[in-house]
């Protein structure tokens, strides 16, 4: 079997597409197309079911492309060692958590940039679990996410806590009394939410679940300054990272909830492929970055 031939069944995996990994690859599809059956004639099985849109892999195309794409990677980061002198160069692709995003990813991007300037980001944001399953399923490079401390990762993967975001619930100026309550008072109320799949919304309905009450939701919507906005008319409590309350035009109109049976936060982690080759020094300098402005967020708190 040949590296080209591998190197063509995992651009058509990726992209899901003969034409797109052709487009990839700068060939035509026929030769893409012939690359992959020579390489299923090497190995003597069907990787690929061609009955369905998008292609997709067999049971056994998805065993050999997971195989694949170590071998891809640990080729490009051979490559990198006799070229280590050579610009940083390609397409990293990164999977954000919208909230980290908000928080931390102007600024390490630009760092990135001033660090590897022939070096291009493509950045998709998203909720934790979706995109932990991207990396692992070699869609991307890595992710900056949010997960509990004690997550366990897939073999496959390798993470590290960057830090942690801590989480304050909001209500409308005046519409609570200056003290402690309970979640369960907090109730009456309602919640102005992120979609389901937000971890911020299912650490909440956890903590109800537990107590044996069902989450009440007035309204959920996507982007922290849209939320604290409902919140402020009144719309219900809002549960939003206190970095971005912080930051917010509509924080004058709010007060933090002292809330004495919840105390929410989440850890921001960084998880990558095991085998990422030459991109590991660029993903170093926007961990680096994304590390130093969440523990900025916490001074600032602090002080």
């Amino acid at each position: 079997m040949k590296l080209d031939d591998i190197e063509a069944f995992v651009a058509v995996v990726h992209s899901q597409s003969l034409s797109q990994a052709a487009e990839v690859l700068a060939l035509t599809q026929p030769a893409v197309t012939r690359r992959i059956q020579n390489f299923e004639e090497a190995l003597g099985v069907e990787l690929l079911d061609r009955n369905t849109k998008p292609l997709k892999t067999t049971p056994m195309g998805r065993a050999v492309y997971d195989q694949c794409r170590a071998i891809v990677r640990e080729v490009d980061a051979l490559r990198h060692l006799v070229t280590e002198n050579a610009p940083l160069a390609g397409v990293l692709r990164m999977g954000v958590a919208q909230t980290v995003a908000d928080v931390a990813m102007l600024k390490a991007l630009h760092e990135l940039r001033g660090a590897y300037p022939e070096l291009r980001a493509q950045v998709s944001t998203g909720w934790g679990n979706p995109l932990l399953q991207k990396v692992e399923d070699g869609e991307l490079d890595a992710a900056i996410l949010l997960l509990p401390a004690n997550r366990v990762l897939p073999e496959a993967l390798s993470g590290k806590v960057l830090g942690e975001l801590k989480l304050a619930v909001v209500a409308r100026k005046g519409s609570l009394k200056k003290r402690a309550h309970t979640l369960a008072e907090c109730q009456a109320y309602g919640w102005v939410l992120n979609p389901d799949g937000c971890g911020f919304r299912a650490g909440l309905q956890q903590t109800l679940a537990a107590q044996g009450h069902a989450l009440k939701l007035n309204l959920e919507t996507l982007g922290t300054e849209l939320q604290l906005g409902l919140v402020a008319d009144g719309v219900g409590l809002g549960l939003v990272p206190q970095p971005l309350l912080r930051a917010s035009a509509h924080a004058a109109q709010l007060d933090v909830v002292s809330v004495s049976d919840f105390r929410p936060q989440i850890a921001v982690w960084i998880v990558r492929s095991r085998a990422l080759g030459k991109f590991e020094s660029a993903l170093s300098v926007l961990a680096k970055s994304v590390e130093q402005c969440f523990k900025a967020a916490q001074l600032s708190r602090a002080a």
